[in-house]
C-alpha cells in the first residue's frame, strides 16, 4: 500500500488551497496520505490541513528557520521526513517548482512535473508541448516517487475531517549560506489570482497600463481577480506576478473572461481548464475564439461598460 506524505504550501498562516488540490491526486494513487507542515508556528496551520477529508495524519516540523518557505532550508527537512513514504507530493505552484526538485535531488530520484492524472502508484499523465501533448511516465516500483501536482487539473478535496496532529522532530542539516533577507509582494484586496473562482484577464489589446482600469473595474464588479497575458506584461501594463500562461500563472477558475487577448498557445495552457471561458477581442478569428464558451466580437472599450451595467 501506498504511503503519500503531501507537502503543506502556506502563507500568513493560511493554507494554499493547492493542497486540497494536491491531497486529490494523492487519493487518486490511494493508500495512507500524511500532510507534513513545516513553519516556526505550525499549530493553526496543521488545524486547517486536519480538516481535509482523506488525510490520516497531519506531521508538523517546528523550528524558527521554517518561518519562511525558503526551498534550501525546508529539502533536507522534508527529505529526512519523507523517510519511509513511497511518495512524496507537492503542488505545482511557484513555492512548489522551487521546492520540491530539491526534495527529489536530495532523495536521489527524478521529479515528476506537473501531475495531472494518477493511472497507477507508479503511472501518471503529465502535460508537454504547452499542453499540446499529454505523455504517460512511468517509474521503477522500487523508487520513491516525487512529483508537483497539477493544480489545475484536481479538484479540492472536502473539507470536514478531523486528522490527528502529531509533531516531528529531524537531524537534517540545514544551510548557513541562505537565509531570509525580505518579501517583496503586491497588495491587493482582489482574490488571489492562483486560487480565485472568478478571473477577469486583459490582453496587448486593451492598449495602454493606463486603459487597464476597465479590467479592474469590471473584476470589482464581479469580485474577481486580475490577470493578463504575456503581451500586457512584456508591454508593461501589469506587472509579471499578473501573468497568466505556461510562463506564468496556470488556473482553473469557474470563470475565466479573457479581453483583448488573442488566445496563443502559451497563454492557453494556462486556462484550458477554466470552467467558463469568455472571450471580448475585436478580430473575430483570434484563436481565443476556438477555445471560448462564450465569444463577443467588438470594441473592448464599448463592450465591458455594457456589461458592467448589466451586473
Amino acid at each position: 500500500m501506498a504511503k503519500i506524505l503531501v507537502i503543506a504550501e502556506h502563507l500568513d498562516g493560511k493554507l494554499n488551497s493547492a493542497v486540497a488540490k494536491t491531497v486529490s491526486a494523492a487519493a487518486a494513487v490511494g493508500g495512507d496520505i500524511d500532510v507534513l507542515v513545516l513553519a516556526a508556528d505550525p499549530a493553526g496551520i496543521a488545524a486547517e490541513a486536519a480538516q481535509i477529508a482523506g488525510v490520516s495524519k497531519v506531521l508538523t516540523l517546528a523550528n524558527p528557520a521554517n518561518a519562511h518557505a525558503l526551498a534550501q532550508v525546508q529539502a533536507p527537512q522534508i527529505a529526512k521526513a519523507a523517510a519511509g513514504y513511497s511518495h512524496v507530493f507537492g503542488a505545482s505552484t511557484t513555492t512548489g517548482k522551487d521546492l520540491v526538485p530539491a526534495v527529489a535531488a536530495l532523495l536521489g530520484v527524478n521529479q515528476v512535473s506537473d501531475l495531472m492524472s494518477v493511472e497507477g502508484p507508479h503511472t501518471f499523465k503529465r502535460p508537454i508541448y504547452a499542453g499540446n501533448a499529454i505523455i504517460t511516465v512511468e517509474l521503477p516500483a522500487d523508487q520513491v516517487v516525487v512529483a508537483t501536482v497539477r493544480a489545475a487539473s484536481w479538484p479540492e478535496a472536502a473539507k470536514g475531517n478531523s486528522a490527528p496532529v502529531e509533531a516531528i522532530n529531524v537531524d537534517a542539516t540545514l544551510p548557513s549560506h541562505t537565509r531570509f533577507i525580505g518579501l517583496a509582494a503586491g497588495k491587493s484586496d482582489r482574490p488571489d489570482l492562483q486560487s480565485a473562482r472568478r478571473v477577469v484577464s486583459g490582453g496587448r489589446g486593451v492598449g495602454s497600463e493606463e486603459n487597464f482600469k476597465v479590467i479592474y473595474q469590471l473584476a470589482d464588479k464581479l469580485g474577481a481577480a486580475v490577470g493578463a497575458s504575456r503581451a500586457a506584461v512584456d508591454a508593461g501594463y501589469v506587472p509579471s506576478d499578473m501573468q497568466v500562461g505556461q510562463t506564468g500563472k496556470i488556473i482553473a477558475p469557474e470563470l475565466y473572461i479573457a479581453v483583448g487577448i488573442s488566445g496563443a498557445i502559451q497563454h492557453l495552457t494556462g486556462i484550458k481548464d477554466a470552467g467558463t471561458i469568455v472571450a471580448i477581442n475585436k478580430d473575430g478569428d483570434a484563436p481565443i475564439f476556438e477555445i471560448a464558451d462564450i465569444g463577443l466580437v467588438g470594441d473592448l472599450f464599448t463592450i465591458l461598460p455594457e456589461l458592467e451595467k448589466a451586473l
